[in-house]
């Protein structure tokens, strides 16, 4: 496997940083999205029930002792339950918006991965096009086919390699912004039904 890999020739060490960063990356951002999974389903309509029946400090032991954004959310609208209207979205679009960051942390660089590994790959195949092709050139033309198949399997190696590690990356790039879709999502409609009450 490492001989396939140095054949590849110099581009294949980025590659492998690339890969290395992505696995990460996706390591931990998938840590993040399970600890900032829903882990009361019915979470909002339980602080609904309990501010109707003007509990709110039961409501806010509920959210302060659930982890999570949108118990984050539900905590920071019972404590600003007294203030007026436009400060209070003020304020909760201001928690949300910096959840929401926390949330979309890294994927950046998952991007940036997904997108230069093909074309790290495509430079290596061809630079070692190139060198194959001067080969010829030296020996005058009279190269025997399996030699030159050699040479070009072997500058193949670092697209096929840059694609090994795009594909993933992007699907998990993707995966991760449909979670924090989500996310942002159930949060506002945490946030619109408890400015509702």
């Amino acid at each position: 496997m490492f001989d396939f890999f140095l054949k590849g020739g110099p581009l294949m060490w980025p590659i492998l940083l690339c890969s290395i960063v992505s696995i990460t990356v996706i390591l931990e951002r998938f840590w993040r999205f399970y600890q900032a999974r829903l882990k009361i389903p019915n979470i909002i309509s339980q602080v609904k029930a309990l501010l109707k029946e003007s509990k709110a400090d039961e409501a806010l032991k509920l959210c302060e002792n659930t982890s999570g954004p949108v118990a984050h959310i539900l905590a920071i609208g019972i404590h600003i339950r007294h203030r007026k209207l436009e400060e209070k979205e003020k304020l909760i679009s201001r928690a949300g918006s910096k959840i929401i960051r926390q949330l979309d942390k890294n994927l950046r660089v998952l991007a940036i991965i997904g997108n230069i590994a093909p074309f790290v790959g495509l430079l290596g195949t061809v630079t070692g096009m190139i060198g194959a092709f001067v080969k010829i050139q030296e020996l005058g033309g009279g190269v025997d086919a399996s030699v030159l198949a050699g040479g070009i399997w072997e500058a193949l190696l670092t697209t096929a390699a840059g694609l090994f590690v795009a594909i993933p990356t992007l699907v998990a790039y993707h995966y991760f912004e449909g979670k924090v879709d989500d996310i942002a999502s159930l949060m506002k409609d945490a946030a619109t039904e408890l400015l509702e009450i």
